[in-house]
């Protein structure tokens, strides 16, 4: 029996611990993404459930229970969890742009990707209209994150590669798009093609992809719509239409998030800084009274009632995408933790119904595709991404340059109303020029600055007056030395 000499053995350990930390860990964390996110959306799924029953044998009940829930949703993330509000995109940008070092501790932490499930769980048992495709960028990002630690040489271009790879795995999980996946990580999250990273990321969409297939089983996320070999007649009309009218109430929306000061009445939005809690309360009790208006339509994320369209299954009223909008609104303002895809893509389906009664001769489901395209563009101003992800989750190859056209037009209308929302937001995240980066304080709830642009400035003002005072100090000091 020949015995391997001790120098061959040690060379194909230490080998071997080598492939271990740079590609065994990756894939753990992949295939943790993947985990994560199948469990999350199971999880979203079964708070909405639990809601609609809830919402048939008392339709009158989410005028209590949503107020007090949204309410209870901003109270946690405030005290608790604060870092993790909104849909988590724009942290993830705000952590690739300005450095894995200075953000990730505040905004990828353990602590918060757990607070991102529980509050956005608690807020869809509230039947607030949030999604979930957003909060997976972030929780998988947080996920590949923290692996940082098993890293014997961590560094930046480290960390910065699995936090890319983790929140584009995170998006191609939740919504069963690997091509979306590498498109989003690219125009969203980079605004670059990084050819060093390519390998890392498309590795990590296979593998968490992979088990999110293995659970799910393969299938696409609106199911597959049918188009025929020709085209109608209208359809350059219908294309340039749909892109105008999503490209403008996208934008609308945009400038409605961004701009919460200029058009909230001055009492509600001295609420909204003083006491955000009751203010959250008062954005629930909306949300129900358009919630019981609607039919309960507007309710959740609005996945069934798209899906429902699509099918022919579902008659919703033309009203439905504006009182939509609205709910979905009401439900971002608090500040809790929530996605805004699924919504979108449900407002854009209700648009396409909505044109349908100018194109009655076109297919509903076309019409449908072309503006959940043209709306969720139009939110994120990510043409490419919005295009991918609609083609993938409806199989709708045959509608490719359609859907490219229409991604285009709305996102170029909606920046004459707003910039890109996520890009926006991040920047509220990230140190202002020429202040000093704050200490990372990673078990402290205060470390982040507020979500909201009012809330934002307020801050800032209070931040000069003692460097003003100081100032001022040491000029009048300065005058009496001269005069002395």
């Amino acid at each position: 029996m020949t015995v391997a000499p001790p120098f061959q053995s040690s060379h194909v350990a230490r080998r071997a611990r080598q492939i271990w930390r740079r590609y065994g860990i990756f894939w753990l964390g992949a295939i943790a993404v993947g985990l994560v996110a199948v469990f999350y959306a199971k999880l979203i799924d079964w708070g909405y459930d639990a809601f609609r029953v809830m919402q048939h044998r008392h339709a009158w009940l989410p005028l209590i229970v949503t107020p007090a829930i949204t309410a209870a949703c901003v109270w946690l993330t405030r005290q608790f969890f604060r870092g993790s509000e909104g849909s988590g995109i724009p942290q993830v940008i705000a952590a690739l742009h300005e450095g894995t070092a200075t953000l990730g501790p505040r905004t990828l932490t353990l602590r918060l990707m757990a607070g991102k499930i529980l509050v956005s769980l608690l807020a869809i048992l509230g039947g607030l209209t949030i999604g979930r495709e957003g909060p997976t960028v972030q929780i998988g990002a947080a996920l590949m994150y923290n692996l940082r630690r098993f890293y014997p040489r961590s560094n930046a271009l480290i960390e910065r590669q699995l936090v890319l790879a983790g929140a584009a795995a995170g998006l191609s999980a939740a919504f069963n798009t690997p091509l979306a996946g590498v498109v989003f990580a690219i125009e969203e999250l980079t605004r670059s093609f990084e050819a060093r990273a390519s390998g890392v990321l498309i590795t990590a969409i296979i593998v968490a992809g992979v088990i999110a297939l293995g659970l799910n089983g393969n299938y696409t996320y609106f199911g597959t719509i049918q188009i025929g070999s020709h085209f109608p007649d209208l359809l350059a009309v219908a294309v340039i239409l749909t892109g105008i009218v999503t490209g403008v109430a996208g934008g609308v929306f945009g400038w409605l998030l961004l701009h919460t000061s200029r058009w909230l009445p001055p009492p509600v939005s001295r609420l909204h800084r003083e006491r955000p809690v009751v203010f959250a309360a008062l954005c629930g009790f909306t949300i129900a009274v358009i919630g019981l208006v609607s039919g309960g339509t507007t309710f959740g994320s609005g996945y069934a009632e798209a899906r429902g369209l699509l099918d022919g299954h579902e008659q919703l009223s033309m009203f439905y995408p504006f009182l939509k909008m609205a709910s979905m609104v009401g439900s971002y303002l608090p500040g809790i933790p929530g996605g805004i895809f699924a919504p979108s893509l449900s407002i854009g389906a209700g648009f396409g119904n909505l044109l349908h009664s100018v194109f009655s001769s076109m297919q509903l489901p076309m019409l449908i595709a072309l503006a959940m395209v043209g709306y969720l563009a139009a939110v994120t101003q990510s043409p490419i991404t919005s295009f991918v992800i609609v083609m993938e989750m409806i199989d709708g190859h045959a509608l490719v340059i359609s859907l490219m056209a229409t991604a285009l037009i709305s996102s170029r209308v909606a920046r004459l109303f707003a910039p890109p929302l996520y890009e926006a937001l991040s920047e509220r995240y990230m140190t202002p020029h020429g202040a000093a980066a704050p200490e990372p304080e990673p078990d402290s709830p205060k470390t982040l600055e507020p979500l909201f642009e009012d809330e934002k400035a307020e801050e800032n003002e209070a931040r000069r007056k003692p460097m003003r005072r100081d100032e001022d100090e040491d000029g009048n000091g300065g005058r009496t030395d001269s005069q002395s």
